[in-house]
């Protein structure tokens, strides 16, 4: 190779189903580097909520969280509406919405 020639490099993306990344409604981006690992054990509020945005804004579906968290239909329905009705406080295991109304 001589030295006016440079050597072109290509980046390749592995195929994935749905989005690499999904805009917010406060005009965030979240992409799916942004969600938890999928050997996640110890489910803290950020974390559910991360997967609940995901899904919420169709950056994984909730099939994918199912497969991908191992959680029940039950388990990511609770995450959600709990944070619909309460947000991101209700996530976290020791909210207790009677304890916590003005």
């Amino acid at each position: 190779m001589t030295a006016n020639r440079k050597r072109k490099r290509h980046m390749y993306l592995k195929k994935i189903e749905g989005p690499r990344a999904v805009s917010l409604p406060d005009g965030t981006v979240m992409t799916r580097a942004d969600l938890p690992p999928t050997n996640t054990v110890r489910w803290v509020a950020s974390r559910k909520l991360l997967v609940v945005k995901g899904v919420m804004f169709g950056l994984i579906t909730k099939k994918q969280a199912y497969e991908k968290y191992d959680l029940s239909e039950d388990e990511l329905g609770e995450w959600i509406s709990s944070y619909l009705a309460d947000g991101k406080a209700a996530l976290h295991a020791t909210w207790h919405p009677e304890r916590n109304q003005l």
